[in-house]
């Protein structure tokens, strides 16, 4: 095996060897074969899809003396040139490390020359959104009235960046995530020239983990061969890539459809247990929860999975309601790592809330009978398993059920009827608040100085105060533009007036967590009877 890397020893060399792209590579091939090349092209997409690898291959066809139904026959002089990176009339540029006004005159003034050897000066500027602006006022002129012997190819992973005027001045050309058959059929063509030795289930987790990107799929596999050699198992790539949860992800979709909480919190905690990425896990399970959802719903050809896993989740899928799918995919996905310390308690939080949630379709009833309760010691022993120290004193079936016990019903106001607001009422409806803020501020970003920066501490008649944890976000907050935007999205969700002010607190642990006691589950608890003995930060 040579010491080039797979990327560019597997580099496709024609047009019909691109893959994923059929509709770009299409529409190259009729206009290199029908001679209707336009001067400047503009290929977006994410990294790892082809686009400078579709840039030398046009630039090939469009020079090749024998190409032949749109693609170069890869055999001539000129071909291998370009092949190799020795042809003088194909100039590559990274717009990142040359992205200044005298390079792009340096450009302007050799575009002017005739090519030397080729019919075609193909530039090729790669990631042009990283021009200075006035480097693309000076690209402008020439875009639009190129030498009739020059072609440029545009390249960028961020076509929003690239400006209106220059995108108006080229074909533009989008490049899609390749799918992972697509990724697993090349890298197996790889394996079977390289020879090398890799279980099919192996090269599914490499596919997956490149995230439609065919370079990153390439490198991954070239970076196990280095360390495993030429004899690849799938516990290895599982070690490598930190996904050995895998099959746990599917374990815990079905305790989350067939509400098993026992299960269910095992799973998660033998995933704590094993020092599993909680983040990384919780993505997985809302992508696998996510198919469940379009089986569910019958779009089963927005799923890039494997036929085995379809049948699979079409199977899993019969057992839940579309409702209670959605209820699913929300609870795990409004999980929010960043304030929680990948504490396991988010996803144990979430699979209760998913288990003893009312059945789809039926309205929670304000009043019942108590055998229709669920049973208080039932909801200790839960939360007991989730990590959360609950000590009760007596707890007795109520008669009716607690408002907390019904997720939609918490935090809403009865018609006619107005409710008393104090600090405690402001703390249960404070992520609530937070959300309204998304949007806000001259960034879109004000309900990020509030989300971890900050809790209520007092209100002090009309006055709430809130305490920060650092003098950033404090001194940003008594800026008076945001101090305005907060206390008028106070006044529009609780409906009352409230001025604020911003104090500094030392400490975290100052200020009594709402976290938990938030938790629809957890308040039920707590109006039962029970009282939280230690707390957890």
């Amino acid at each position: 095996m040579g010491s080039e890397v797979f990327y560019r020893k597997w580099r496709p060399q024609t047009l019909s060897e691109v893959l994923g792209q059929e509709p770009v590579t299409q529409t190259l091939r009729h206009a290199v074969e029908g001679g209707k090349i336009a001067h400047a092209y503009l290929f977006c997409g994410p990294r790892g899809t082809g686009k400078t690898s579709m840039a030398r291959i046009l630039a090939k066809a469009v020079n090749c003396p024998n190409q032949a139904n749109g693609e170069p026959c890869n055999a001539c002089d000129m071909c291998r040139s370009i092949t190799e990176g020795r042809a003088l009339d194909v100039i590559e540029i990274d717009a990142a490390s040359n992205r200044g006004i005298d390079e792009i005159r340096s450009l302007r003034e050799k575009a002017n020359y005739a090519p030397s050897l080729a019919r075609y000066k193909v530039y090729i500027i790669d990631e042009v959104h990283m021009l200075t602006e006035a480097a693309c006022n000076a690209l402008l002129k020439t875009l639009e009235e190129p030498p009739p012997h020059v072609i440029f190819v545009l390249a960028t992973t961020e076509a929003h960046k690239v400006i209106a005027t220059i995108i108006s001045r080229c074909q533009r050309f989008n490049f899609h995530r390749l799918q992972q058959t697509e990724i697993m059929n090349k890298l197996k063509l790889i394996c079977k020239k390289e020879g090398i030795h890799i279980e099919p289930g192996a090269l599914e987790l490499i596919a997956r983990a490149a995230t439609g990107s065919l370079r990153d799929a390439e490198n991954i596999l070239q970076q196990m061969i280095a360390y495993y050699g030429n004899q690849i198992e799938l516990d290895q790539i599982q070690a490598e890539l930190g996904i050995g949860w895998d099959s746990r992800v599917r374990q815990l979709a079905r305790c989350v459809v067939s509400k098993d909480v026992a299960a269910g919190l095992k799973v998660i905690n033998s995933l704590n247990s094993d020092g599993i990425d909680l983040h990384q896990f919780n993505v997985g399970l809302i992508e696998y929860l996510r198919g469940l959802l379009l089986a569910k719903s019958q779009c089963e050809e927005a799923l890039d999975v494997t036929s085995e896993d379809l049948v699979e989740m079409r199977s899993l899928a019969t057992n839940a309601t579309l409702d209670y799918l959605l209820k699913a995919v929300k609870s795990f996905s409004s999980i929010d790592f960043r304030s929680d310390n990948y504490s396991a308690l988010s996803l144990e939080l979430a699979l209760l809330g998913c288990a003893l949630s009312p059945s789809a379709g039926q309205e929670q009833p304000i009043t019942t009978k108590p055998s229709e309760v669920a049973d208080a010691t039932e909801i200790t022993e839960s939360l007991e398993e989730a990590k959360v120290p609950v000590a009760l004193d007596s707890i007795e079936a109520p008669s009716e059920v607690p408002a907390a016990l019904n997720p939609d019903r918490v935090g809403t106001e009865v018609p006619g009827k107005e409710i008393s607001q104090d600090i405690d009422y402001l703390r249960d409806r404070w992520r609530e608040f937070i959300k309204s803020l998304r949007g806000e501020g001259s960034s879109g970003n004000l309900d990020a100085f509030l989300r971890s920066a900050c809790d209520p501490v007092a209100l002090e008649d009309d006055t709430l105060v809130l305490g920060f944890y650092y003098s950033f976000h404090k001194e940003k907050i008594e800026d008076a533009k945001y101090r305005h935007l907060v206390e008028k999205k106070l006044q529009e969700v609780f409906g009352r007036p409230y001025k604020i002010r911003c104090i500094l607190v030392d400490s975290k642990r100052e200020i009594p967590s709402q976290t938990r006691t938030q938790n629809p589950v957890i308040k039920a608890a707590l109006e039962m009877g029970a009282r939280i003995s230690e707390e957890e930060l």
